[in-house]
C-alpha cells in the first residue's frame, strides 16, 4: 500500500468518525466544530486526489462561508438548555438504528468484494483534470446552460429573500 493510499484511508476515517461525531452531539457549538474536522479532512482528500480546485473550494465555501452561517443561526437561536434537545430511546429508533446497521453493513459488505489495487491507481490525466483551467473550460463550454440556470436561481432566491425581510421590518 503506497503512502497516498494510507493517507487516503486514514483522512476518510477521520471523515466518517467526525461525521457520526456531528450528529450526535447534542451541544451544536460541538457539532459544528466536527463539521469544520469533516469538512477539512475531505479537503485534505480532495488534495490526495489531485483535485486541488475542488479541496480550495471546500475550504473557502464550506468552512469558511458555510461555517460562518451555521456559527451566526446557532448563536441566533441561543439554545439555553441542551437536555430539551434530547429524546428518550424507543422503538422507532430502535428500527431506524437497526436499519441504519443494516445498510451500512450491506455497503461494507458491497465495498470489502469490489476493492481490489486498480481502485488505488490514479488515472493518467488527474493532474490535469483538477487544475482550475480544465474546470473553467468545461464549465464555460460543455456545461454553460446548467451553469447560469443555477445563477439565475440563486438571484431569484437572493430576490426573494430581500422581499421577505423586507416585508419583515415593514
Amino acid at each position: 500500500m503506497s503512502l497516498q493510499a494510507l493517507v487516503f484511508l486514514v483522512l476518510s476515517f477521520i471523515a466518517i468518525v467526525s461525521a457520526i461525531l456531528m450528529i450526535t452531539r447534542a451541544n451544536p457549538v460541538k457539532s459544528a466544530i466536527f463539521l469544520i474536522i469533516n469538512f477539512l479532512s475531505l479537503s485534505i482528500i480532495y488534495l490526495t486526489l489531485n483535485a486541488q480546485f475542488i479541496a480550495i473550494i471546500q475550504v473557502l465555501v464550506y468552512a469558511g462561508a458555510i461555517m460562518v452561517l451555521f456559527v451566526f443561526v446557532i448563536m441566533l437561536l441561543n439554545l439555553q438548555d441542551e437536555k430539551k434537545l434530547s429524546d428518550k430511546l424507543d422503538l422507532r429508533k430502535v428500527v431506524a438504528l437497526l436499519f441504519v446497521l443494516l445498510v451500512f453493513g450491506r455497503i461494507a459488505l458491497g465495498l470489502g468484494k469490489s476493492v481490489s489495487e486498480r481502485f488505488l491507481k490514479q488515472a493518467e490525466n488527474s493532474v490535469e483534470i483538477g487544475k482550475v483551467e480544465f474546470i473553467g473550460e468545461k464549465l464555460f463550454t460543455n456545461y454553460i446552460l446548467p451553469f447560469e440556470i443555477t445563477s439565475l436561481i440563486l438571484i431569484v432566491a437572493i430576490v426573494g429573500s430581500i422581499v421577505l425581510a423586507k416585508r419583515k421590518f415593514e
